[in-house]
């Protein structure tokens, strides 16, 4: 099974009239509320900090609008050298962010929230700003769109691995456990990391997860978790779904590099938009019951 790069690709690319996305824009976190497609991509410019840019989308593949200016920015000390890597969770009347701060020394998980209505009405009034494990090198963490036992579900990636953590109100997580590690001799042999938050299915949750290689080539796999039980893995592809293959993946800020924060199921279909080089955002499609 293989995912199928839209023709049009990349749908976002770096604006150089706008020095905050001047250089790079990438690894966009996506969801679809109100018939949009709601794309939330890291941007960079001359200043090399990492902010939150917005666009959206009609048929997931044309964007409508792009608005000119930044939503989200560094305010934290743990945020000075940027936010980045946005993954939209919603539960409820919320949408929760989980994103990575960077102070230029440590990466760590930072978390926020914005009420829906505020979302779709471009009112970006986030929430308060946690980070989930102080001053731990951690990333790539992604909230489950239900809370299981009552609780938030994340997962996340202490090098090489991923793990699975539980909450009850964001801030102390606990009973941490390793779900997925490397595997030898493969794709994904040298780190594995979560990439869109879990689409919930009939026959399990579509967890969309990145590997790594000794040659630092990133490509992107999936895996089914038990709906009972989050912590369980059904099954994990055995080959990836999309790797560097274009032009546009194989170069740019940073080479042979295809990587998703986000993806949205649309008319039985399944949309991954995936940072490309890290310098575009592109999007790739499957029908939901090619990964079944």
């Amino acid at each position: 099974m293989e995912l199928r790069r839209y023709p049009g690709n990349p749908i976002l690319k770096p604006v150089p009239s706008h020095p905050w996305e001047s250089k790079m824009v990438f690894n966009a976190g996506v969801i679809y509320e109100g018939g949009l497609v709601h794309i939330v991509y890291r941007a960079m410019g001359r200043d090399n900090v990492s902010r939150l840019g917005y666009a959206c989308s009609e048929d997931g593949f044309t964007i409508k609008e792009r608005l000119p200016r930044p939503i989200f920015t560094p305010r934290l000390s743990t945020e000075t050298r940027g936010c980045e890597d946005p993954r939209l969770t919603r539960i409820g009347s919320t949408i929760f962010m989980t994103y990575t701060a960077y102070d230029g020394k440590i990466p760590q998980i930072g978390i926020t929230s914005i009420r829906l209505d505020d979302f779709l009405n471009r009112r970006w009034r986030w929430g308060r700003r946690i980070m989930a494990f102080p001053q731990v090198v951690n990333k790539d963490a992604v909230i489950l769109p239900e809370k299981y036992n009552g609780m938030y579900v994340m997962y996340h990636r202490i090098h090489p691995h991923i793990w699975i953590a539980y909450s009850r109100n964001l801030r102390t997580w606990i009973n941490n456990n390793i779900i997925m590690m490397p595997r030898k001799n493969s794709w994904d042999s040298l780190k594995v990391g979560a990439g869109a938050p879990p689409i919930k299915t009939k026959d399990g949750w579509l967890f969309i997860y990145h590997g790594v290689d000794e040659n630092y080539v990133y490509r992107l796999g999936y895996a089914i978790l038990d709906l009972r039980n989050p912590r369980r893995v059904i099954y994990r592809c055995k080959d990836p779904i999309l790797e560097p293959e274009e032009e546009f993946e194989k170069v740019g800020a940073v080479p042979n590099v295809t990587f998703t924060c986000g993806a949205i199921v649309k008319d039985e279909k399944v949309y991954v938009y995936y940072g490309a080089a890290d310098t575009v955002v592109c999007v790739a499609t499957a029908e939901l019951s090619d990964f079944f």
